[in-house]
């Protein structure tokens, strides 16, 4: 019984830090938008990987990557993805006609 209570609450404890970084990337991806002049398409934000990886202090964190559709036009769609260390973004990339790498370590 103590090992089931033991796995429900490890269970409980990764759905919240998910439901966290998902907000924290959906924050991020549509400041990223609004900054380039596009729009994020209904919150299409979507975990795609996740991993244990090593902070810049050493600590393990976990790792996600995040996709997510915007539009330029207004009818074509064109992905973008982010990657998250805990909270801290590192990278965000947005399909752009000029080129796409946008960076923001402000919004965390």
């Amino acid at each position: 019984m103590e090992i089931a209570i033991i796995i429900l609450t490890l269970l409980g404890i990764w759905w919240y830090s998910g439901t966290l970084a998902r907000e924290v990337a959906i924050r991020a991806a549509t400041h990223a938008c609004r900054h380039q002049g596009v729009q994020l398409l209904d919150e299409t934000v979507a975990l795609q990987r996740v991993r244990p990886r090593r902070d810049g202090s050493g600590r393990v964190r976990l790792w996600r990557r995040f996709e997510f559709e915007f539009t330029d036009t207004g009818d074509q769609r064109r992905r973008g993805s982010l990657e998250l260390l805990g909270k801290r973004i590192l990278m965000m990339h947005l399909d752009l006609p000029e080129g796409g790498l946008y960076e923001d370590n402000a919004v965390e």
